[in-house]
């Protein structure tokens, strides 16, 4: 199949196999109705594999909407995807239509799937199942015939194991899988992109394109790109604004590109710039903890329901009880001699701050930098816009 008419009508620069057979699969599911899922990394350029499909779909005269399923709050996505009545909740002054309703005979991009709360996926599941949606506040079914695709930049088998992804939701939208490769994964293509994108910035802000010397376009070629294409074209938006030397040395470039252990942070960034002093090993660590401590919740509901609500037996030496605890965030250990004896006393092992302390410290420093964003303060983070408004709320962060 030849793809460079594709290539060309969307703007994708690159000859990389792996690029090449995507377009290919997306072109050769198109005709069909077959649901989707697209997975890549953040950045990757998965929306325009999704457009791919819907133009070369019997569905190209139809609607076409995008949703991000991460940046929209809990409490109002099933509003957004599959509207509401008026006064079903405080706000829904008049009824409105949803996503599902509005797409009808065309298609829908549900970006940032593993981010739905499991309650829509419930919804989303009978969507696709059979075809019929209630609105919020409402008893009565209606028939849709919409499309999806879904692209996401997790892990969905291990979402899964984890218990925030609805297995049969997953097999049901993965019909086709549809990986976008990593930049780092095509390599070739990253100066390609990058003469693309200084030539687009020249003409932007009218003003000489940019080129590299050869030390500098082998960092290029070496770097990671956590970021991916994202985050290259920000870089070259960025020195063609700011160099007023049009050709980039190496020192330049390595200015603007972020250590490759995180993304945060520039790597030239000095003592007084954002540079890794301002972010310390511990506050590292901590971040570290709080993913690890979804799935610990997780695994204590799971012990829970196989335990039957009983109290665990002792294995061992030791056991060690999960409860709620004074201080959010700890762990008692036990002896097995003194768990038949001590139903209510516990020895606690605290940290110095307790992980939410910890975690409402963090989302403080990050907001306060990125100036009340949530966007940025979420990308810093690591963690969804979605996530980072729950957590504000139950924190009660100013």
């Amino acid at each position: 199949m030849n793809v460079q008419p594709i290539k060309q009508r969307f703007e994708i620069i690159g000859g990389s196999p792996l690029l090449d057979r995507a377009i290919e699969i997306a072109v050769q599911v198109a005709p069909t109705d077959l649901s989707v899922l697209i997975q890549g990394e953040s950045g990757s350029g998965k929306e325009v594999m999704s457009k791919i499909i819907h133009a070369h779909s019997a569905r190209k005269h139809g609607p076409y909407h995008a949703v991000n399923c991460g940046a929209i709050p809990e409490g109002t996505i099933d509003s957004e995807l599959f509207g509401h009545e008026k006064g079903s909740f405080t706000g829904a002054h008049e009824a409105r239509k949803g996503y599902f309703e509005t797409a009808n005979a065309g298609t829908l991009f549900l970006d940032e799937v593993g981010e739905l709360p499991l309650s829509t996926q419930v919804r989303l599941l009978r969507v696709l199942e059979t075809g019929e949606f209630i609105r919020v506040g409402s008893s009565k079914s209606q028939k849709t015939n919409v499309r999806v695709v879904a692209a996401t930049n997790v892990n969905m088998l291990q979402a899964v194991a984890r218990g925030t992804f609805r297995e049969d939701l997953y097999y049901r939208l993965n019909t086709v899988p549809i990986h976008i490769p990593a930049l780092r994964e095509r390599k070739e293509d990253i100066h390609l992109l990058f003469r693309w994108f200084a030539q687009q910035a020249a003409t932007k802000y009218k003003a000489p394109t940019i080129t590299l010397r050869e030390e500098s376009q082998q960092l290029l070629v070496a770097y990671r790109w956590p970021g991916n294409v994202r985050q290259l074209r920000n870089i070259v938006e960025q020195m063609s604004v700011i160099e007023r030397t049009r050709e980039i040395d190496a020192a330049t470039l390595r200015s603007y590109l972020p250590e490759e252990n995180t993304s945060l942070v520039p790597a030239g960034a000095g003592a007084n710039g954002p540079g890794l002093d301002s972010v310390s090993e511990r506050e590292l660590i901590f971040k570290f903890l709080f993913d690890m401590k979804s799935d610990l919740n997780a695994l204590k509901e799971k012990v829970n329901v196989i335990a039957g609500g009983q109290p665990m037996q002792p294995m061992g030496r030791e056991e060690i009880l999960l409860h709620h605890s004074p201080a959010p965030g700890t762990v008692s250990i036990v002896p097995a001699s003194r768990a038949a004896e001590e139903d209510v006393e516990h020895t606690e092992v605290e940290e110095v701050l307790s992980l939410e302390e910890k975690e409402k410290e963090l989302i403080h420093k990050a907001l306060v930098k990125h100036r009340n964003k949530r966007k940025g303060a979420a990308k810093e983070l690591g963690i969804s816009e979605r996530t980072l408004y729950r957590k504000i709320k139950e924190y009660g962060i100013d």
